[in-house]
């Protein structure tokens, strides 16, 4: 039996030493977030969630005191982050801990194992923000028996429309042509959510929403510009009467009479978080769904030089380990 052990054991610890080296963790300071866990769950091919994330991450942890995992999409033959890769998160367990899960995910079809830790987390009535196409994270297209179907961006809206209040529509916007501006929904101006948000603008377009639920409030709504730069001026015409909503919050209503804080924005991609106020929106989310009181001033500026990659597809940098962005 002692040879086997000798043998066995190694294996084991290699084992844990790649998975721990698939996912950032970055350990609360000290701050208000002292003691609460965020996890931040990357996997999108086009808005480089994979580079904001960790900035958001890091962020949070030293400046607010939160405790944040940051996950990401994974190939599991090399270890190198791959959005393309839309099975396998690594340590999405950690989602079973957490106070707040911020999603930037998109047609991701995960193991049904795997699936279980999200869908475990949202029906128990836990706060979450979903960024940019988190409104169709979900995607079950080649494995319809899958019992979490119901959650594809194609089965009647899915995760998307049910939980966070809207599925995939269309471009609104001429995408990559049509920057957005945000304009604070002058009847929730003082949502707590808005606390400090003053300039928010990002070079991905608007997107179209066709129907919030009744539970809904706006907090931010799109203006479509005419080119991609903050100054220029809003298009004419029909695209901004009305704008479309941008960022919206609802206390979603559950079968066991609770209620839910949920908040979604379209807006999302790592270019908008360049923006201050893309980042303080997030950043209130973050102490609001965690029971925390916003307060009027916060640091929401990166740690370090923050120089996101242009949204696109194929565009995310080849040959990165998670472990290498700590």
């Amino acid at each position: 039996m002692k040879p086997i052990l000798r043998l066995i054991l190694p294996v084991a610890l290699a084992s844990s030493t790649l998975a721990d080296d698939s996912w950032i963790v970055f350990e609360g300071k000290s701050g208000p977030g002292k003691g609460k866990h965020v996890v931040l769950v990357s996997g999108d091919e086009e808005y480089r969630s994979e580079e904001s994330f960790p900035m958001l991450g890091k962020m949070l942890a030293e400046k607010h005191g939160f405790k944040c995992t940051v996950l990401f999409s994974v190939d599991p033959a090399s270890g190198e982050i791959n959005p393309d890769e839309q099975t396998n998160i690594p340590g999405i367990e950690s989602i079973d801990s957490a106070d707040f899960v911020i999603l930037g995910l998109r047609f991701r079809e995960l193991p049904d194992d795997k699936m279980k830790h999200i869908v475990d987390y949202v029906e128990a009535g836990k706060p979450l923000l979903g960024l940019r196409t988190s409104t169709h994270s979900f995607s079950y297209s080649r494995k319809k028996d899958s019992p979490y179907a119901s959650w594809s961006y194609n089965a009647n809206g899915g995760f998307g429309k049910n939980v966070l209040g809207e599925t995939w529509v269309n471009h609104h916007g001429n995408h990559a042509h049509e920057s957005t501006r945000g304009v604070i929904e002058e009847a929730n101006k003082s949502h707590p959510l808005l606390t400090g948000v003053t300039d928010v603008w990002g070079p991905t377009d608007v997107y179209a929403v066709n129907k919030l639920p009744d539970d809904a409030k706006v907090l931010l709504r799109g203006s479509v510009l005419t080119g991609m730069k903050p100054d220029d001026a809003p298009v004419t015409g029909k695209k901004n009467d009305p704008m479309m909503p941008v960022a919206w919050v609802r206390d979603r209503k559950l079968d066991n009479g609770k209620t839910q804080k949920v908040i979604c924005s379209t807006m999302g991609a790592a270019t908008d978080f360049e923006s201050p106020g893309v980042r303080r929106f997030v950043v209130n989310s973050v102490y609001w769904g965690c029971g925390l009181p916003v307060p009027a001033k916060l640091d929401v500026e990166p740690i370090g030089d923050y120089k996101p990659s242009n949204f696109g597809f194929k565009g995310y940098k080849k040959g990165v380990k998670p472990a290498d962005l700590k």
